[in-house]
């Protein structure tokens, strides 16, 4: 794969999830060091991630209407420019107050962070979307599975093993560095989609642009395809359960396992060897069993991966755990993902990946809040260190039920896929 734009599309994309790998630390951790209740730390992470609910319909007409290249240099501006607001933000907040167990000692901080955070989430959403529907046009589409896994490779590398473990160093360092480098990051990878080559702006419509039509066509076109609707509702249970577990897992890792932010960043940084190993893998594991039995068995690999992180007593068995989770949620990511780009038509790719992104990220602020209510409301009950991993303990038995009502809702979905041809490209 010597595709040169295609090489500087991954370019761009990695350093972009370099600044996004160092902000899974950074956005939590910093939270933590404002308060200690878990519910106001789930906050955050739920500014980042409530834009996809908001936006994932706008970011898909947007990008069946605009050049998409365009899209994600401004996308990038925006992100570089509040990460700089944070930046100074934290700087001025200096030196952080000790955190209270309840409410926040400096609340004007902390509500500024979360703005810039719905910011940087609102970005993404376009982004995320403009540069997912872009791929198709830079390489052939028997190349996609190969594409995509080496893409998320290099996006793993930075988002899940340099960039949490350098985001972890740089905050226990200095509070606001994982910040600066971040806005940074994204300056740079403006040089990168600068420089692409090619017409990314899809063949527009003869008709006149009509948001609510264009938003039916999509609509009908997902309704059609029953593959597609099943991947989509089961991509957003497994996310509605991971976010439960993921902000229950910086408390524990803390305060259960008496672990740093650096220790917590190397962890997800064994997460990204898993992952990255799937990225060269998932390929010939597809072709060698079939999308429909890899994508089932990824599925089911989950359960047992919760529960297991919350039963780890140290952070070798936890490393480990994480490792074999990514390793099958990117191999999952394979088979999805190829199979939307390779099926949707180019000229309604953005709006039915916005709706099928609804669905699948939708639900990700409700696992957020999840957690942080049932350890709110179970630590008086059965103690903090127990609360701590009960919503974990959740998502392994919400991922339980979500993978057997999943392996049968699969096996239907490419059943029918078989005995349809992919839809032409326009």
């Amino acid at each position: 794969m010597t595709n040169t734009s295609f090489t500087r599309f991954v370019a761009a994309s990695g350093l972009t999830n370099l600044a996004d790998g160092i902000a899974v630390v950074a956005w939590a951790w910093m939270a933590s060091l404002l308060t200690r209740d878990p519910l106001l730390v789930a906050l955050m992470p739920v500014a980042l991630r409530l834009p996809w609910f908001i936006f994932a319909i706008p970011a898909g007409i947007v990008t069946d209407r605009i050049d998409r290249r365009i899209l994600i240099l401004w996308m990038d501006v925006i992100r570089a420019v509040a990460f700089a607001i944070a930046t100074v933000v934290i700087w001025q907040a200096l030196p952080l107050a000790t955190p209270s167990v309840t409410g926040l000692v400096q609340p004007t901080v902390f509500f500024i962070l979360m703005a810039t955070a719905l910011l940087v989430g609102g970005a993404e959403v376009f982004r995320d979307n403009a540069a997912q529907t872009m791929l198709p046009s830079l390489v052939t589409h028997d190349a996609l599975e190969r594409a995509n896994g080496r893409l998320w490779s290099a996006e793993l590398i930075g988002n899940s093993l340099v960039g949490p473990a350098l985001g972890a160093f740089l905050i226990a360092a200095f509070a606001p560095a994982p910040f600066a480098l971040n806005s940074i990051a994204y300056a740079v990878a403006l040089v990168c989609v600068m420089s692409l080559k090619g017409s990314f702006k899809p063949r527009p419509s003869e008709a006149a642009p009509n948001w609510r039509s264009e938003l039916s066509e999509a609509y009908r076109f997902l309704k059609s395809s029953p593959l597609l609707r099943s991947l989509a509702l089961i991509t957003g249970g497994w996310n509605l359960v991971f976010q439960m577990s993921a902000i229950a897992l910086v408390l524990h890792v803390q305060e259960n396992l008496n672990l740093g932010a650096v220790a917590y960043g190397l962890l997800l940084a064994a997460g990204a060897l898993g992952g990255i190993t799937a990225g060269f893998m998932a390929e010939a594991i597809i072709k060698r069993f079939g999308p429909k039995r890899t994508a089932q068995v990824s599925l089911m690999v989950s359960a047992p991966s919760f529960l297991l992180m919350a039963m780890a007593s140290n952070w070798l068995t936890l490393a480990l755990t994480i490792a074999i989770f990514e390793f099958a949620g990117l191999t999952w990511n394979t088979v999805s993902v190829s199979y939307r780009q390779r099926k949707i038509p180019d000229a309604m790719l953005g709006r039915v990946n916005s709706l099928y992104r609804l669905l699948a990220w939708g639900l990700m602020p409700i696992g957020l809040i999840l957690s942080g209510l049932i350890v709110r409301y179970a630590e008086p009950i059965i103690g903090r260190s127990q609360a701590l991993n009960l919503p974990i303990f959740t998502a392994s038995a919400g991922a339980l039920i979500l993978g057997i009502l999943g392996w049968q809702s699969l096996n239907r979905g490419f059943s029918l896929s078989d005995q349809d041809q992919p839809a032409p490209r326009l």
